[in-house]
């Protein structure tokens, strides 16, 4: 008997769970996506180039709020959740509304969907977003290439566009930003790996990507979104963790298994968080991940001109997902200005327009920073628009890309970055991850 199926997703973790374990299974019948987290990506159609032979006009994308209806008009049988950094209690009340409608739910376990490559993996992971995944692999990175290797990454999917001509996706230079028109959240992933000399590969086809990765390395890094798990095997396993947050990596889904899976447990930002958080964190890998080698790091930051901030009204620009699905109220560039010295940092809830205003009162918890949403070019010029209207003195530019590239900002900016760096006390990352991996290696011979 054909069962009919709704994903639920967010443009990334469902495509992948689709393409591995749906498309082409004559067990099952997606009728549907529904579509979450990423404003307007709802309205679309997975398209029939991609979805194999039993879906020749592709598969509709709608809005999550329609769930219910859409369960009741094509008698689904199965709804499979299919995104991440969710609390555990949000999941199951979601399961509780998909059951109470008939259907069943379930969550595809992580190794159901992994890809085994040819060539060793390292999985940079995290408990929650915004814990400090991409400058963990930008050191992994470092590492393996200091090591000799020849290092691609792959970045976990953010497949906002026209989704046929993102299938697969290659960035080596700047220029290829805007050939495949990313937005402001691809940006900040792709562009750091792509400065430091890194070619970086996404999409939507992770077996063809994969593919494509291991003709041109020699170690291959998975670059985590959110909380998410990996979509290859990996040798190595590391996984960030946040002690501004402690107590998350036990509440949010699917956080915690890769809590359980890790290999390597980085408690990042150290030197910013308090002692008692760092201590939770530390027993619940000891508690859950008893065999992970643990190693503390700092967030580093790094302002050209520090001595700018002082006195000013700084209004701060912070990445966006780390403030919006990591349910953060501040980021590197709030710590950036307040030990500096700024007198303030200003609040643009007041300024924001359009987008920027409706995510203020989406993320009531945001308010002293400004998220740098940008996942439309009319999100950008919003985005323009309310750092043009705040009253700051000086803009702080804590996303990971050079921002006055994208937008046009009519007062001082000054950038602030953020680097891995070893906690002095205790193990390095680099000494840690080539024992491990030369370990794994040594298991496959």
């Amino acid at each position: 008997m054909i069962e009919n199926v709704i994903i639920m997703g967010a443009a990334g973790r469902d495509f992948h769970n689709f393409n591995i374990y749906f498309r082409d299974n004559g067990r099952y019948r997606v009728k549907a996506f529904t579509a979450t987290q990423i404003p307007d990506i709802e309205g679309r159609r997975y398209p029939a180039a991609l979805a194999g032979s039993l879906y020749p006009e592709g598969i509709p994308i709608f809005h999550e709020d329609e769930l219910p209806g859409l369960i009741r008009e094509h008698r689904i049988d199965l709804v499979a959740f299919a995104y991440s950094d969710v609390p555990h209690t949000a999941v199951m009340h979601k399961a509780s509304q998909v059951m109470a409608e008939g259907a069943d739910f379930t969550l595809i376990g992580a190794t159901y969907t992994m890809l085994r490559a040819r060539k060793p993996v390292v999985a940079v992971c995290a408990v929650r977003t915004g814990c400090g995944k991409s400058q963990t692999t930008r050191k992994v990175c470092r590492i393996m290439r200091e090591a000799g290797q020849r290092v691609v990454a792959v970045r976990h999917p953010m497949p906002y566009g026209d989704l046929t001509r993102q299938e697969v996706q290659r960035f080596a230079a700047y220029e290829d930003f805007d050939r495949h028109h990313c937005t402001i959240e691809e940006r900040e992933e792709y562009e750091p790996l792509v400065a430091q000399g890194i070619v970086v590969y996404a999409g939507i086809d992770y077996k063809k990507i994969l593919e494509a990765a291991e003709r041109e390395a020699d170690v291959i890094v998975w670059d985590g979104g959110n909380n998410d798990t990996p979509f290859y095997y990996p040798d190595v396993h590391i996984v960030v963790f946040d002690p501004h947050r402690a107590g998350h990596e036990r509440q949010y889904y699917p956080g915690e298994t890769n809590m359980i899976m890790a290999d390597i447990a980085i408690i990042n930002k150290v030197d910013s968080a308090a002692a008692e958080g760092i201590d939770a964190v530390r027993s619940n890998i000891a508690t859950f991940a008893p065999g992970a080698d643990i190693v503390m790091a700092e967030s580093a930051i790094r302002v050209d001109d520090p001595d700018a901030i002082r006195g000013k009204n700084v209004l701060v620009v912070e990445d966006g997902p780390t403030l919006t699905h990591g349910d953060m109220a501040f980021g590197a560039g709030a710590i950036a200005a307040r030990r500096f010295g700024a007198a303030r940092l200003v609040d643009a809830s007041a300024a924001a327009t359009g987008s920027i205003r409706e995510t203020y009162a989406r993320y009531p918890h945001v308010r002293e920073v400004l998220p740098a949403m940008g996942y439309s070019r009319d999100q950008i010029a919003d985005l323009e628009t309310t750092i043009n209207r705040s009253d700051g003195d000086l803009v702080l530019c804590a996303t990971p890309i050079d921002l006055p590239k994208l937008v046009r900002i009519d007062k001082p900016t000054l950038r602030v970055r953020y680097e891995y760096k070893d906690r002095p006390e205790g193990p390095r990352l680099k000494d840690v991850l080539l024992n491990r991996l030369k370990d794994k290696m040594r298991d496959d011979e």
